[in-house]
């Protein structure tokens, strides 16, 4: 690491493409701050188990996950090990925590501290790419198509704070919508700088174990706030076995394989469909942690209330279907198969949230551990472990 300051550089390419390259301990670090901002927003659908209460809940998770896309694609090709760097990140990180904190009344009393702490978070990154600009010329038409697109939308978050509340929320959207449109909009500047193949799936990984990690932390939680009972112990077992078989379905089939050779074969889309379709899983993977809680925390010898029905299948089908996507896209294992298998399943979750009125939380919340299963087998049955 150098004393102050070190110029950007330029991380991808062909040389460095050969290169195995792996998060940084910096990168690590700065993952913390989301996992608490994940927690917090976590949090407020629990509190909001309602159709309004959920797309809140995606209104309020998508700047956030958008602030980690944001830093993740500029460390991935332009990252340095300078003091300068790192203090900058920890910018970033003390604005992502201020999210968190305002994220209960994110949409109330406490959207003026969200809209600043978020425009905050992207004006740091403007900054970064301004670097970018100036250190490197062959990435300079790229840095500065970000940094106008960014700095409009980080501007618009801005304003935001300062005008009546019926209106901050549409400069939000306006905002998000030129935040998205930025990378898509921007092919024409990337030919030579497509991220690192290798790089990329890991840093989408470590996002994906975050989120996973709060439907651990709600079987927890839900256990530890109620009395044991053997329903909710049952429901605790089976919210597990739904974490950990998405898990299994998720990280048995991801690979930099596709990305790799979408790198060279010139196809800039696939980058741009790997990051959306991420988005359907990373939510329905932070509710379905909140459905497990619901559904343990619910009285077994009682039909589960319809909110927690819908959310706990509702949740897993929507993971299912971001799986989907990637299956059937090929960035992940390219398998038309697996792709129908995933859909097939997410509409039986669909089924079963409608026709189980009547269903305890045990069985429903059994109901859809099965269906999960079922995913893990039949990848299994098709690569052939059954027969060795």
């Amino acid at each position: 690491m150098k004393i102050w300051l070190e110029p950007p550089r330029l991380r991808i390419g062909p040389e460095t493409e050969k290169e195995h390259r792996h998060a940084t301990w910096l990168e690590l670090f700065y993952d913390l701050v989301f996992v608490v901002a994940i927690s917090q927003v976590a949090h407020y659908l629990h509190e909001h188990v309602t159709w309004s209460g959920f797309f809140s809940f995606v209104f309020l998770f998508v700047p956030i996950w958008w602030a980690w896309i944001g830093s993740t694609f500029y460390a991935n090709r332009f990252d340095t090990d300078d003091i300068g760097n790192r203090l900058l990140t920890g910018l970033q990180m003390l604005a992502i925590a201020a999210l968190a904190v305002n994220v209960h009344e994110g949409l109330a009393e406490s959207s003026t501290g969200f809209a600043l702490a978020y425009a905050v978070s992207r004006f740091i990154l403007v900054f970064q790419y301004l670097r970018v600009i100036k250190h490197i010329p062959q990435a300079r038409k790229f840095a500065t198509h970000h940094t106008i697109g960014f700095a409009v939308a980080a501007f618009l978050w801005f304003i935001s704070a300062f005008i009546p509340i019926t209106l901050r929320f549409i400069f939000w959207g306006l905002g998000l919508a030129i935040d998205f449109a930025t990378p898509i909009t921007a092919k024409r500047h990337q030919t030579n700088l497509l991220p690192h193949p290798e790089h990329l799936p890991e840093r989408f990984g470590l996002f994906t174990i975050i989120v996973l990690g709060e439907a651990i932390i709600a079987v927890v939680n839900g256990v530890s706030e109620k009395h044991w009972d053997i329903g909710s112990a049952i429901s605790a077992v089976f919210g597990f076995i739904i974490a950990f078989g998405l898990w299994w379905v998720y990280f048995e089939n991801v690979a930099g394989s596709a990305l790799r050779n979408a790198g060279k074969q010139g196809k800039l889309g696939i980058f741009q469909v790997w990051l959306f379709g991420h988005l359907p899983l990373v939510i329905g993977l932070t509710a379905t942690g909140v459905g497990v809680q619901g559904v343990v925390l619910s009285d077994a010898s009682l039909a589960l209330p319809t909110p927690e029905r819908w959310l706990i299948c509702g949740a897993v089908a929507l993971c299912l279907f971001g799986l989907c996507i990637l299956h059937r896209t090929g960035l992940i294992f390219p398998c038309k198969v697996r792709a129908r298998y995933r859909l097939g399943a997410a509409v039986v979750l669909l089924v079963i949230a409608a026709a189980g009125v009547k269903f305890n939380s045990v069985i429903i919340i059994g109901s859809v551990a099965l269906v999960v299963v079922f995913q893990v087998l039949q990848d299994l049955y098709q690569s052939g472990q059954f027969s060795s």
